[in-house]
């Protein structure tokens, strides 16, 4: 699917997503997203990870701008235009562009961003919709949407709320400043950095240690670990014991 900017692979319990318009930097337009929420929606039950990479020197620039004005060769209608229709489809379309980067927080999934060079806006929020993030040095991010005049609108702002607490997100986003490689590691929004040659070989070991443990364990963790900060402690541990006791049933009508 390179004529949209994007490569889609599946190799047994591992699906790729390469972003690849290194010539704009990995600049995203509504059809890349739509492309994404379709292969989503139809990766095979046996995928367990999905790792999201950008070919070229950054993950993504974020959105292509000339999509603002609806400057472009893309045949997509000016974002700005979306001021003039009715409510309820203004939600709808966005919905839609949401769904090209929600589905990565699905619980079946362990998904994992391998950013270098900028990320930025919804190239922040695609990384900041993965679950865990592999950063190079030269790595760097920024919420630029408010400088547009826009706001964060593709999913980013409540994973990075949970990564690095209010009062810094906010900080982030209404500053637009960058976030670099270092000071992403120190406050939570990177996993690891590591040398850029290091970068795919990190990624396969991370890959092959969330392949370890049995994928229902994993994904009855995921979901936990998603909901947590949104229930009361009492209810945390209905929960925990709710998803053990599925586990248990499995694991007995697998092994005993």
């Amino acid at each position: 699917m390179t004529d949209l900017g994007l490569r889609f692979s599946v190799d047994g319990p591992v699906a790729r997503v390469v972003l690849d318009r290194p010539e704009v930097r990995n600049a995203q337009t509504p059809a890349m997203w739509r492309a994404l929420a379709d292969f989503g929606r139809s990766l095979p039950d046996d995928v367990r990870v999905v790792v999201l990479s950008g070919e070229g020197q950054s993950f993504s620039a974020g959105l292509d701008r000339r999509l603002i004005m609806g400057e472009n060769d893309q045949g997509e209608e000016p974002l700005l235009s979306l001021g003039a229709k009715p409510t309820e489809e203004v939600y709808e379309i966005v919905a839609e562009f949401q769904a090209g980067f929600s589905w990565l927080r699905n619980p079946n999934i362990i998904s994992i961003a391998a950013v270098q060079g900028h990320a930025v806006g919804a190239g922040f929020q695609l990384a900041l919709a993965c679950d865990l993030r592999v950063l190079t040095p030269d790595a760097k991010f920024s919420m630029r949407e408010p400088a547009l005049g826009l706001v964060p609108d593709l999913g980013g702002t409540q994973p990075l709320v949970q990564l690095v607490g209010y009062s810094r997100a906010l900080e982030i986003c209404a500053t637009t400043r960058w976030v670099e490689a270092a000071e992403a590691k120190e406050i939570g929004l990177a996993n690891i950095v590591v040398p850029a040659e290091e970068l795919a070989g990190t990624v396969k070991d991370l890959t092959d240690a969330v392949l370890t443990p049995l994928a229902g364990a994993v994904r009855e963790t995921k979901a936990l670990l998603l909901g947590a900060a949104d229930r009361p402690y009492a209810d945390q541990l209905k929960a925990e014991g709710a998803a053990q006791e599925r586990r248990l049933k499995e694991l007995l009508a697998a092994f005993g």
